[in-house]
């Protein structure tokens, strides 16, 4: 039987500067939504200051009813009170953050182009996997490349979500969304351009092209 399945969803990723007039992209990106989660990810700053940075970011995504992430860092998730944090392979383990972080607070981890590692991470009490990159990306350089056939693996055996991310823009999103992803990373897409405008079209993509459905 084939299941009711939501559409994919979109899922922000920050650029590396955050202050400025970022807070007011950020609303305006949100506006243009729905957006499901939007990950604070800004490397090389201790964390009192990140803690400053993320502040304004997480208020905007709470009045938008949007899921605040924390990339590697489970101590500032902790700090803020965060909605999740996101883990590398190196930044420690899901039951570790789990154990940290409590029960209600959403863990995904990075698994590149791996099922082993995806299958060991919902092992281990993950509440998303992601893989990737798909495309080539200027946002992060990734010597990992996945293909949608680990999409398609990964929806017809398992129920914890997946995020395809790397590369992914409106024009080349649709393979992604009908092999099985539940959530689009997008970063320098959104961030490179007209952020309200992107959003949108990330959001025609999303509502055009159909999901495989997992057999149950």
């Amino acid at each position: 039987m084939s299941n009711n399945i939501p559409q994919c969803q979109l899922y922000l990723i920050s650029p590396q500067d955050v202050g400025g007039d970022f807070p007011q992209r950020l609303t305006r990106a949100l506006q243009a939504g729905p957006v499901a989660a939007f990950q604070f990810r800004v490397k090389g700053v201790e964390q009192h200051e990140a803690a400053k940075l993320a502040a304004p970011l997480q208020e905007i995504c709470a009045a938008h009813d949007v899921a605040f992430i924390i990339n590697d860092d489970v101590g500032l998730a902790k700090r803020l009170g965060a909605d999740g944090v996101h883990l590398g392979q190196n930044d420690g383990s899901p039951k570790d953050a789990r154990q940290e972080l409590g029960d209600d607070v959403q863990i995904g981890v990075t698994c590149h182009a791996s099922r082993h590692l995806a299958m060991e991470a919902g092992e281990q009490g993950a509440d998303y996997v992601a893989f990737g990159q798909f495309f080539p990306s200027a946002t992060k350089d990734s010597d990992h490349r996945a293909e949608t056939e680990l999409l398609e693996f990964w929806s017809n055996l398992f129920e914890i979500p997946q995020v395809a991310i790397g590369g992914i823009t409106p024009e080349n999103c649709q393979p992604l969304i009908e092999a099985g992803a539940d959530f689009l990373a997008v970063s320098g897409a959104v961030w490179n351009g007209d952020e309200g405008e992107v959003v949108k079209a990330f959001n025609e993509a999303l509502g055009k092209y159909k999901r495989v459905h997992r057999e149950g």
